[in-house]
Order: C-alpha cells, then sequence, then structure tokens
C-alpha cells in the first residue's frame, strides 16, 4: 500500500491528504486502474472525526477500491475554505490517476454529517462560475464522478443541523441569503453527479429529513441516486460495526453495517 500525506495549499489554507492507494500486481487483474473513495469525515465543521477516517478508508481499500482521507480546515476557518480543498483534492487525484492506477472516471466523494455537506457542495457547485474563479481550476478537473453521502447534513432549514452552519459561516457572518445559498436541496441541478445516499430514521442529531430533501431535488433534477433508509441507528455510525464503535456499544447496528457493500457494490456497477 502507498500511504502517504500530502498537502493541499489553498490561498489562505493547507489541509492533509492521507492515500491508502494499492499497489498492482501482475497476479490480480483488478489492480490496474481502481476507483478512488475520497472520504470526508464529519465533526459539524467543528473537528474531523477520526471514527469516519481511517477506518472507513481501510474498509473501503478491503472492498477492492484505493481511498484518501481529506482532513479540512474546520472553525475558524468559513466558508468557502473547505470547499475550496476538496476541490483542490479531487483535482490532485485526476493529475495523478496514471502514478497511482486511478479510474479516472469513478474518483467518489464520500462525506460523513459535516463532511457529507461538503461532498454534496462539491456534488452541486463544481461547474459554478464563484467555484471555478475562487479555486482557479477547470470544472472537470474538480468533478466527483459520483458521491457517497452518509446521514449528511443538507439543509439550513426547518430541519436543520444548526451548530454545523453556525460553524461554517461563523454566527456573525450568518443570514437568510447565505443559509438558503448553502441548504443543497436548493443547489441540485442536471449536472450533479449520481449519489449514494444512507441515513437512519432515529437520527436525532441530523434528522433523515436532510436526505429525504436532498433525494427529492435529485428525483426532479433527474440525477440517479440509491437511497437506503435504515429504522435503526444513532448519528455518526461510521461503519456501525465494532471498528468504529466509541466503546459505548450504541454504535453498533448490524443492519447498517452492510452501507459499505451496498456502496461499493453501487460503485463497481455502471450507472
Amino acid at each position: 500500500m502507498i500511504s502517504q500525506k500530502v498537502s493541499i495549499r489553498t490561498d489562505h489554507s493547507e489541509a492533509e491528504l492521507t492515500t491508502y492507494f494499492q499497489e498492482p500486481s501482475r497476479e490480480l487483474a483488478a489492480s490496474a486502474k481502481r476507483p478512488v473513495v475520497l472520504i470526508c469525515p464529519g465533526g459539524g465543521y467543528e473537528f474531523v472525526s477520526d471514527r469516519e477516517a481511517e477506518p472507513v478508508a481501510l474498509r473501503m481499500c478491503g472492498l477492492g477500491m484505493h481511498a484518501c482521507v481529506l482532513r479540512y480546515s474546520v472553525r475558524p476557518a468559513v466558508f468557502p475554505t473547505a470547499l475550496w480543498e476538496l476541490a483542490a483534492s479531487v483535482a490532485w487525484l485526476r493529475r495523478n490517476r496514471e502514478a497511482f492506477g486511478i479510474d479516472e472516471n469513478k474518483i467518489v466523494v464520500c462525506g460523513f454529517s459535516a463532511g457529507g455537506h461538503l461532498a454534496g457542495s462539491l456534488g452541486v457547485f463544481w461547474n459554478s462560475p464563484f467555484l471555478t474563479g475562487l479555486t482557479g481550476l477547470l470544472a472537470k478537473e474538480m468533478k466527483p464522478d459520483r458521491l457517497i453521502l452518509s446521514y449528511p447534513v443538507v439543509t439550513a432549514g426547518e430541519f436543520a443541523h444548526r451548530g454545523s452552519f453556525d460553524n461554517l459561516l461563523g454566527k456573525e457572518n450568518r443570514d437568510t441569503k447565505k443559509l438558503a445559498f448553502l441548504s443543497l436541496e436548493n443547489q441540485v441541478t442536471s449536472s450533479m453527479p449520481p449519489a449514494f445516499l444512507w441515513h437512519t430514521f432515529a437520527d436525532d442529531a441530523v434528522p433523515v429529513e436532510n436526505t429525504l430533501l436532498l433525494a427529492q431535488a435529485m428525483r426532479r433534477a433527474g440525477v440517479p441516486f440509491e437511497l437506503h433508509i435504515f429504522p435503526k441507528g444513532i448519528h455518526g455510525l461510521g461503519l456501525a460495526d465494532e471498528m468504529t464503535d466509541d466503546g459505548s456499544g450504541r454504535l453498533i447496528v448490524p443492519e447498517c453495517a452492510a452501507w459499505p457493500s451496498l456502496a461499493a457494490d453501487w460503485i463497481w456497477r455502471e450507472i
């Protein structure tokens, strides 16, 4: 495995991208080109969760893919700092696809909770004039081919996780117009990449309506998605098994633990 830490710099910040690239082998036909899953852990834009970082990357590698983890800027950094870092990370993967055996058509951005909002933001803004102008990148360089959104923060409306938006914008800069702009269900167009969405009905931190609102908007725009709503499970499950449990046992939910395999099957399939 090629594991390294790559510095992702913008004009005003520096993020860290950790790679988990599987080395090619003449004995493994599948090793010539693999999908890569770029993981954005959650943490309410206040911190970057370890539970949703390396354990998820290693699981994705075990399912036959490359993986990366982006430790993006959080509070006191505000929008669009983390989005710029994520866009630059996707562009870095595209530039280095031949060196690391990355399937250029399967660069998948995977986000959890607030990291799901970050991943979804790139999904809706990758070809927007404001982001191309900000980053200096071509839209095609920073476009994710697919998204995996795990119990994502989506809306700043009725079902918002307020803390995420307070941290993302800064309380002093938060206003109705900005909140509406960053409510992802308002920004979906037909150019959004396909997505794998999962949430739990019992999530009382980031209500399931966040995912449902996004799915409805994607449906209206004609964007394909696969959606799984599991009946049990609190917020922040990670892998939903022993590998990402915090010791309480509350984060072990066997029916939800199927999501990585379901997502991997979806990635390998053509859409």
